[in-house]
């Protein structure tokens, strides 16, 4: 058991056991560093956070520490692309083609948008190595991107983009957004100025690494003390480096997750992966959605659909890189199987490797945000923010 860990911020009444569950991560399940963080729309119910946000436990976890989030990142990702829909610069049900003519090469003329966002364009991987200074090159990019050939047939199947989600994404807005801005600057100037947020898909150079938590492979016995749900296909294909798991975890390279926290990866724009911010920032998000304040470029119509419980386009399904059954909606997760998030099916979010998780809860107007240092090894449910949310839901 781990020793006991100061616990920071503040908690409204009524929301104790999440607080509660904070708290036993560490002491029972290897937490270093982590924050949690609840909003009821605008307004924080649950700010807390406790911890290093080193390796060596020499650097306590402060307020406004962040940490890099992987995929969460595409969540905020989805809300770029939704505030498009709203503004009526792209139409989900609209061929990508439409709005970027040189995508259509190579069969793939008649991948949606919508397709594109839940991982049935086949576009997972790509053929060729990608390192990070070309992904630095928007221009260069784009060509790449729109040459690359289907890995199945789009539309039949579905198989998690890693981070090539959000090579495509980010093109696709950089082609409508009138000003021809960035993902990461639409989303830094329309979403994180207005509400205030700690969240960055490309780190400004004015930012401090000093502000960035270190992540923190789990490796030899605190694998069998903390990690009950190791993906064993996964890693099987990771150990043999084939395979299409492997091939799209490692496409394009950006490096070892437990270095997300230097300048190079971190400065790159990387709309399914990249982004790097606190937990009281993705709740805050997650927040205005659920409850629909307003705050959001996001018409209230829109905030509706993407809480749809369930339609006949997003049904679950087994994933051919996850190796499990999964159910995407307009950029985002939905519960599936045993993994649920939420009060109920209107719930939507997107996980992070290694832990990271933050979802709108319509159903209570309530938004989520868990963001750690220590990177757990379940393909969805860590057991980290399972405590949490399911304490949430108790609260409830």
């Amino acid at each position: 058991m781990s020793e006991q860990v100061t616990v920071h911020g503040q908690v409204d009444s009524g929301f104790g056991p999440v607080a509660d569950a904070f708290r036993r991560n560490f002491e029972q399940h290897g937490e270093i560093g982590a924050a949690v963080a609840v909003y009821a729309g605008d307004r924080p119910v649950v700010d807390l956070w406790a911890g290093s946000r080193d390796r060596k436990r020499r650097l306590g976890w402060e307020r406004d520490t962040m940490a890099p989030v992987w995929s969460s990142t595409k969540g905020m990702t989805a809300f770029v692309v939704a505030s498009a829909v709203s503004r009526g610069l792209l139409d989900y049900e609209a061929p990508v083609a439409k709005y970027w003519p040189e995508f259509a090469a190579h069969g793939k003329e008649s991948i949606t948008v919508r397709q594109l966002l839940d991982h049935q364009a086949g576009l997972a991987a790509l053929d060729r190595p990608v390192r990070l200074r070309e992904m630095a090159d928007l221009d260069g990019l784009a060509v790449l991107l729109a040459d690359q050939k289907p890995l199945w047939q789009p539309g039949t199947r579905q198989g998690y983009h890693p981070i090539t989600a959000g090579l495509y994404q980010g093109e696709l807005i950089r082609r409508v957004d009138p000003a021809h801005r960035t993902l990461g600057r639409v989303f830094a100037e329309d979403f994180a100025a207005p509400l205030g947020l700690d969240f960055y898909i490309g780190l400004p150079e004015e930012i401090s690494l000093d502000r960035v938590a270190t992540l923190s492979a789990t490796q030899g016995l605190d694998i069998l003390k903390y990690e009950r749900d190791l993906p064993l296909r996964i890693g099987a294909q990771l150990y043999a480096k084939r395979g299409l798991s492997f091939r799209a975890l490692n496409s394009p390279q950006v490096g070892a997750p437990a270095r997300a926290t230097r300048r190079e990866f971190l400065e790159v724009e990387s709309p399914a992966a990249g982004g790097v911010g606190t937990a009281r920032s993705l709740a805050r998000v997650y927040g205005a959605a659920a409850g629909d304040t307003g705050e959001l470029p996001i018409d209230s119509d829109l905030l509706q659909r993407l809480a749809a419980a369930e339609t006949a386009q997003d049904v679950p399904a087994d994933d051919l890189v996850l190796l499990t059954r999964s159910r995407y909606h307009l950029g985002f997760r939905k519960s599936c199987g045993s993994f649920r998030f939420g009060a109920d099916a209107r719930a939507y979010g997107t996980t992070g490797y290694g832990g990271s998780f933050g979802f709108a809860d319509p159903a209570t107007g309530l938004g989520f945000g868990y963001t750690m240092n220590r990177l757990g090894m379940a393909v969805l449910d860590d057991v980290r923010a399972r405590n949490l949310r399911q304490a949430l839901r108790r609260c409830l």
